[in-house]
C-alpha cells in the first residue's frame, strides 16, 4: 500500500505556522468603503475568510504568524506600521460581537425551553383530561398526538442549548487567536 505524504498548506518556520499575504498596498486588506480611521477599519470580507480558514487549517496547537509582503515604499508608510494594531482590533471586535451573539442565542434557547416546558405540561394535562373523559381506547390517537406535540415543542430549545452554539464557540476561538496573532511586515522588491 502506497502512503501519500501530506505537505502542509502553510509554510513553517520553527514552531510558527506562517500565514502569508502578498499585497501592493496595505489598503487592499481592508474594506474600501469603510470610513472609519485606519486602526478601526473592517477587513475585506475575502481577507477575513482567508485568515479564518488559514487559522482553522493550521490547527489549534500551532503558533501562528501573519506575514504581510509589501513593496518597500508601502512598508514604510504609517498604515503599514499600524497594520498589526488594525488586524488585532478588528478580530477582537469580531470576537466581542460573536460573544454577544452566543449570549443572545443561549438566552433565546433558555426562554424557548421555558415556553416548551410549559407547552409540554399543557399537552400532558390536556391529554390526561381527554383520555379520562373520553376513554383511553377511543381517543388514544388524540392522547398520543398531544404527547408527541408536547415533545416536539421541546425540539428547538434542546437543539439550541445542546448543539447550535458550538460552531459559534469554535469560530470565537479562531477570532481570539487572530486577535493576538504576531504580524510581520516583509518587504518585496
Amino acid at each position: 500500500m502506497a502512503t501519500r505524504s501530506m505537505t502542509p498548506a502553510y509554510r513553517r518556520e520553527g514552531k510558527d505556522t506562517l500565514i502569508e499575504i502578498r499585497l501592493r498596498e496595505v489598503r487592499q486588506l481592508f474594506h474600501t468603503l469603510d470610513p472609519a480611521p485606519f486602526r478601526e477599519k473592517d477587513l475585506d470580507e475575502s481577507a477575513e475568510h482567508y485568515l479564518l480558514e488559514a487559522c482553522r487549517e493550521a490547527g489549534a496547537h500551532r503558533r501562528l504568524r501573519l506575514v504581510i509582503h509589501l513593496p518597500a515604499a508601502e512598508a514604510a508608510t504609517e498604515a503599514a506600521r499600524t497594520l498589526a494594531d488594525a488586524v488585532h482590533n478588528y478580530f477582537a471586535y469580531r470576537e466581542r460581537q460573536l460573544r454577544t451573539d452566543i449570549r443572545q442565542l443561549l438566552r433565546y434557547g433558555a426562554i424557548s425551553l421555558v415556553i416548551g416546558l410549559l407547552f409540554l405540561i399543557a399537552c400532558l394535562g390536556l391529554r390526561r383530561v381527554v383520555v379520562a373523559s373520553l376513554g383511553a381506547s377511543e381517543w388514544s390517537v388524540v392522547g398520543e398526538g398531544l404527547l408527541i406535540l408536547g415533545w416536539v415543542a421541546m425540539w428547538r430549545p434542546t437543539e439550541v442549548l445542546l448543539y447550535e452554539w458550538w460552531p459559534h464557540a469554535r469560530r470565537g476561538a479562531l477570532l481570539h487567536r487572530l486577535s493576538e496573532i504576531t504580524v510581520d511586515i516583509h518587504t518585496t522588491d
